[in-house]
């Protein structure tokens, strides 16, 4: 017998068990599916709208109530649809909800006013996911749907790794999910949750970069959210490259349910309901959900990976009361915790019983981010909305590195690194619809940091740690904006919008122009042209790097004085829904960056490539004096699902530039210049009562960029050496993966089961991450990407 039959037996045993117990159970199960149905634009309730289940023999429905709350209940499990009709407003149909017995579903439904009156026209129409939430993104917008994208294979239940896939996303690392957005920094990318701007929602994320390993972000919490690449409306702002704009769910308001859960992600556990059962209750709901990391609770337990494994240890909190009020509007208090720690390259011993990398480094690094908000949603009129949000986030990240020879024997500590950063924000924001035909916002965001950095190096030259950044103070920004939309006549939508930023630090302020139009082609076609100026500040920690002075054995901040980082966007798209679940979008944009901070002495650094690696490297005496350009063409092949059945299909054809202060025109660190991705997946109905489930994934892009060793310098140095002369100028070999998922979807009388396993990288193809300088083998190393590694994922709601 062949050594691994027993396995492929028992997998093969576990699998038969599986579907022997969805066939056994074929009494038909049934569910509830609640609801809020709103004004698309103020979020007003609206009561009286009937929702309709669809292809229902016979026909059912209900109506909403005066908060525009409704239940439909008795529902068969399984794909059901709804369409949802009102008075003066276009019908809208929401398709495929996915129905399990564990859980009842809850949406939110956005009506859309119809700018003519009912006699002249009545339209029925599906809220597409081509289409964004916030209906003032009208160019390089879409909606991120929770429900079908978590199915994507290799996303891993990640917000980020589920947005890779559309045009104009890449990754470079397969260890982080940093977002590439059309060539950009992932530093330009703006997180957003229910409102809160929050600098890096992941785990093991350095200061001042916006991805990491593994997300805080729990998609089990999530509602449809906006992702955004180019030309984003005016209530965003500080951003240079995409948004991310998440939604958190309410809670049940009608009945307690647990989730469980272990992944990639961690053990978890959710709790949410209703604070009162009554039927003329308050109608308040909590949610709150606790991760702890899957090998670092395994490892608390007494399980051993052997000798040297970085056993990443992390755990995260998110939590949101929602309470609506008849008199003082609704109230929502939200926040999301998590702290990350891990200690990398420890599997070498030296004689006193330390542990260190054979690669000649040893890292201990963690970081932390608390946010906590209070928000408030007051209607003054049916057309007049006022929402205001108070929030404290504190973030904090530390790491010591060391540099080790001899097999071990000799350590040479180098980074010693702790930084703490808190924020105090109100935002407010007052929305008025006109009518049908014209709504208009204005806004403020009030931004007051407490900064507490302390960085230091040990130089050889000097033998001993150089203190590049001590700093402990207050600076603030400040922000507003007003935005305005109007449909010009049945076809014509046009937008326009100025966003104001004043950062005290620098005391510069940038008025930014927004403005995009829309041109209905067809009855299912869409004509977009969007046009912004964006500016961001630099990480914060940039302005104190300091220069050190040996003569007079003192330092001197000369990055104080940098303006901010800007950048023009001009995007041009084409949309059109060739079916009800197919379309094809079509998009061309045009970068044009500026004010980038470069160095003087290093000709070929540019700020423009910070966040290629885990932290951003930053030199003295920069000025904004550097440039970039990036352009580009996308298209987007999909068919939503139906049937059991999806596709997706995209790619992103670009160039990516940048000049520094030698005036050379290079690649930059993520010009990949071409990027494709096919997902597809099935979905097939076992006996009443189980879904099985089967997504494919695969990618092909462009290697990253780097910049070259320079072998003999280093050897000469002691210390690797890279050859910016001919930075960026050429790329590894090509980066390819295909992910592969199996799901099993369970429906028992009171709970729900979920088995999933993800093949990560099924072909074990190995693409070129980097490359490096062993010292005491004396030659150059390679660093690969994820090889094949399979990843489970059990799931039980009740």
């Amino acid at each position: 017998m062949k050594p691994n039959q027993p396995y492929k037996r028992m997998l093969a045993l576990g699998l038969a068990l599986l579907l022997a117990t969805a066939l056994s159970a074929q009494s038909e199960l049934r569910q509830t599916i609640r609801g809020r149905v709103v004004d698309d634009v103020t979020g007003y309730p609206l009561p009286g709208a009937n929702v309709i289940l669809r292809d229902a023999e016979p026909v059912r429905g209900t109506s909403t109530d005066a908060d525009g709350l409704f239940a439909l209940t008795d529902i068969p499990l399984g794909r059901q649809s709804l369409e949802i009709r009102f008075i003066g407003y276009e019908t809208r149909t929401l398709p495929n909800l996915y129905l399990s017995s564990g859980k009842e579903v809850q949406v939110e439904i956005r009506l859309v006013e119809l700018t003519t009156s009912m006699e002249e026209v009545t339209v029925t129409y599906e809220k597409r996911k081509d289409e964004a939430q916030n209906e003032l993104a009208m160019v390089s917008a879409r909606t991120f749907s929770v429900e079908e994208t978590e199915r994507f294979a290799g996303s891993l239940g990640d917000p980020a790794r589920m947005v890779a896939n559309y045009a104009g996303v890449m990754t470079q690392n397969d260890s982080r999910n940093d977002l590439i957005i059309r060539g950009n920094s992932p530093i330009g990318v703006l997180w957003r949750l229910e409102g809160v701007e929050i600098p890096n929602p992941n785990h093991f994320g350095a200061l001042g970069t916006t991805g990491g390993p593994v997300s805080m972000v729990n998609n089990n919490l999530l509602m449809n959210s906006d992702f955004l690449t180019g030309a984003f409306p005016a209530e965003f702002g500080n951003a240079t490259a995409g948004v991310f704009d998440l939604n958190l769910r309410s809670g049940n308001k009608a009945k307690t349910e647990f989730t469980g859960q272990v992944g990639f992600n961690g053990f978890e556990a959710g709790l949410e309901g209703p604070f009162s059962k009554k039927e003329d209750g308050h109608k308040a709901s909590y949610l709150a959900n606790y991760r702890y990391s899957t090998l670092g609770l395994i490892h608390k337990i007494g399980f051993e990976f052997g000798t040297g494994t970085a056993i990443p240890q992390y755990q995260d909190l998110t939590f949101l009361v929602d309470v609506p009020t008849e008199k003082s509007g609704r109230w929502k208090l939200y926040g999301l915790w998590g702290t990350s720690a891990i200690e990398l390259g420890r599997d070498l011993a030296d004689q006193e019983g330390n542990s260190y990398n054979g690669r000649g480094t040893a890292t201990d690094f963690g970081s932390s981010l608390g946010v906590v908000a209070l928000s408030n949603t007051s209607y003054l009129t049916q057309d007049l909305r006022l929402r205001s949000t108070l929030s404290y986030q504190q973030t904090g990240s530390y790491t010591i590195h060391d540099s080790v020879r001899n097999q071990g024997t000799e350590v040479i500590p180098f980074v010693r690194s702790y930084s703490t950063e808190e924020k105090l924000s109100f935002s407010t924001q007052l929305r008025h619809k006109i009518n049908a035909r014209t709504n208009y916002s204005l806004g403020v965001i009030l931004d007051l940091y407490r900064i507490d950095y302390l960085d230091s190096v040990h130089l050889a030259e000097y033998g001993r740690f150089i203190t590049d950044m001590d700093v402990r103070g207050d600076l603030g920004m400040v922000r507003g904006y007003t935005q305005v939309q109007h449909s010009l006549g049945e076809r014509w939508k046009a937008y326009a919008g100025l966003h104001l930023l004043h950062f005290g630090l620098s005391g510069e302020s940038a008025l930014e122009p927004r403005a995009s139009l829309a041109l209905k082609t067809s009855e299912r076609g869409t004509l977009s042209l969007g046009y912004g100026l964006h500016s961001q500040v630099q990480p914060k920690s940039v302005y104190f790097f300091r220069t050190y002075l040996e003569e007079s054995d003192s330092y001197l901040e000369t990055n104080r004085n940098l303006g901010l980082t800007k950048s023009h966007h001009l995007v041009l798209g084409f949309n059109q829904l060739l079916t009800p679940n197919f379309r094809v979008k079509l998009e061309s944009y045009y970068q044009s960056l500026y004010h980038i901070p470069v160095s003087p002495s290093q000709g070929a650094y540019s700020m423009i490539n910070a966040g290629d690696f885990f932290n951003i490297l930053v030199p003295d005496s920069l000025e904004n004096t550097g440039t970039g350009r990036n352009y580009g063409l996308e298209l987007t092949l999909e068919k939503f699902l139906d049937k059991g059945f999806y596709f997706l299909f995209t790619t992103s054809l670009f160039d990516s530039k940048y000049k520094g202060t030698d005036g050379i025109l290079r690649n930059t660190a993520f010009n990949g210049n071409y990027v494709f991705n096919l997902l597809t997946g099935y979905e097939r109905r076992v006996g009443n009562n189980a879904y099985l489930t089967v997504d494919v994934k695969g990618v092909w892009a462009g290697g990253r960029r780097y910049v070259p060793l320079d072998v003999e310098a280093t050897l000469a140095s002691g210390e690797e050496v890279r050859d910016w002369e001919n930075a960026y100028r050429d790329r590894y070999g090509d980066y390819f993966r295909t992910d592969l998922r199996l799901g099993l979807k369970l429906n028992h009388r009171k709970f729900t089961q979920e088995w999933a396993i993800d093949f990560q990288n099924l072909t074990n193809h190995q693409s070129l991450f980097m490359e490096g300088f062993d010292f005491d083998a004396g030659e150059v190393y390679r660093t690969y990407q994820q090889g094949f590694y399979p990843m489970f994922l059990y799931r039980l709601q009740f």
